[in-house]
């Protein structure tokens, strides 16, 4: 089976941004599903290997499940700035809800 371009494109960015974002199948497929998706598991897993195609509705939907799980995902690490580093300052990172710094 033959894919169109953009659904190419989409299948592939999808599986992309999963690998980033550490997603499995399993839990792409229980949110999409949650969300109302309608094909399989495998189907999920054939069509984000790019050997299944999917209707662009079912295609938008797993592109919904993953960007869900990627927002749910905590930040990443940040840079700290050298005020970052001022005792009592406004953006003391040990008063700060910072919680991405390396132990001191």
């Amino acid at each position: 089976m033959q894919f169109g371009n953009p659904e190419k494109q989409q299948a592939e960015f999808l599986h992309a941004a999963m690998h980033q974002a550490g997603i499995s199948t399993g839990d792409l497929w229980l949110r999409y599903f949650s969300l109302g998706g309608s094909a399989s598991e495998y189907e999920t897993d054939a069509y984000v290997q790019g050997i299944f195609r999917l209707p662009e509705v079912q295609r938008d939907l797993l592109a919904q499940a993953a960007n869900e799980l990627i927002d749910e995902l905590p930040p990443p690490p940040r840079a700290p700035y050298s005020e970052d580093f001022l005792p009592g300052g406004a953006r003391d990172p040990l008063q700060s809800d910072r919680r991405n710094y390396p132990p001191a």
